[in-house]
């Protein structure tokens, strides 16, 4: 017992020093750290396609500056047994997810706000499953991020290439649909979709949208994960129709590292998209609680 307790402490100094750390490496980079000053993208190793622990990203976040960190990493899916999703954390995950965002956020709560959240696609078919199984824990907001048109286990993926209008119509329908659930905070990369037909007909489909989102009072995320790898999102089209629809947006790093928040040339880029386009932008978001804990 006394080697446990000896274990446990030094444990607790050695956090203590790397949140004392990071405090200090976070003044000595003022005037130099990002304009962001929070983010609520934010993934964990559970999705299989991020790096780090949940701790570096809250240094890291505190390093460069930030207030206000989410966690919203891909939802599990309560899909049928025989389907394994290749992109998001299993179901029996979840439970320790919470558990150590809500340990993180106690921990550091005179350093950064800390929420608890996951990025969601909407899927009329499992959607009600999902709002079951999320029922019992305290999650605080849901990120739409409409990866699937129709469904992850037999639809199209959102950001393949397409010049078919049917597409791009199920998918501003199926995304507005979600929007008006009311389970939503935001909406995340909501110009994934890669549509490389009629111009005209983008921008009519894509018009709606932004209007159907300002409606509902729904930000729309400018993705810097997408800017940074210089993806096909952002797609300035859509942001030009965003700014004449006077859409209220959010910068979203979408970190899958903790090395994204050290990034202030990509902030930058997103800010000049703000400005180019006449979007108003919001630093922070009311979230809205998917569903109320039992």
């Amino acid at each position: 017992m006394e080697a446990e307790a000896t274990d446990t402490d030094r444990q607790k100094s050695n956090h203590s020093y790397r949140r004392a750390w990071a405090r200090q490496m976070r003044s000595e980079r003022k005037g130099n750290e990002t304009e962001m000053t929070a983010n609520y993208h934010t993934h964990t190793w559970r999705c299989r396609h991020a790096a780090g622990t949940e701790r570096e990203y809250v240094e890291a976040a505190i390093e460069n500056g930030l207030k206000i960190l989410g966690f919203s990493d891909h939802t599990p899916y309560p899909y049928p047994a025989e389907y394994v999703s290749g992109m998001r954390m299993r179901t029996d995950q979840l439970e320790d997810y919470v558990d150590t965002v809500l340990a993180l956020k106690e921990e550091y709560r005179k350093d950064i706000e800390i929420y608890l959240g996951l990025e969601v696609e909407y899927y009329s078919e499992y959607f009600p499953k999902l709002l079951s199984l999320v029922k019992g824990y305290p999650v605080e907001y849901f990120l739409l991020g409409q990866h699937c048109i129709g469904c992850e286990i037999d639809g199209d993926w959102a950001g393949k290439a397409t010049d078919d209008p049917q597409i791009l119509r199920n998918y501003c329908a199926q995304t507005a649909e979600a929007m008006e659930t009311g389970h939503f905070t935001y909406f995340a990369h909501p110009d994934l979709i890669r549509f490389t037909g009629d111009n005209g007909i983008y921008e009519e489909e894509m018009r709606g949208l932004c209007r159907k989102a300002n409606s509902l009072h729904m930000p729309l995320e400018i993705n810097l994960l997408g800017l940074g790898e210089d993806r096909p999102y952002p797609d300035r089209r859509f942001w030009k129709i965003a700014g004449e629809e006077n859409c209220q947006v959010v910068l979203g790093l979408d970190a899958h590292d903790p090395k994204a928040f050290a990034c202030p040339e990509v902030v930058r880029a997103a800010e000049d998209m703000v400005s180019r386009y006449g979007l108003r932008l919001q630093e922070t978001v009311e979230l809205r609680r998917p569903i109320e804990p039992e």
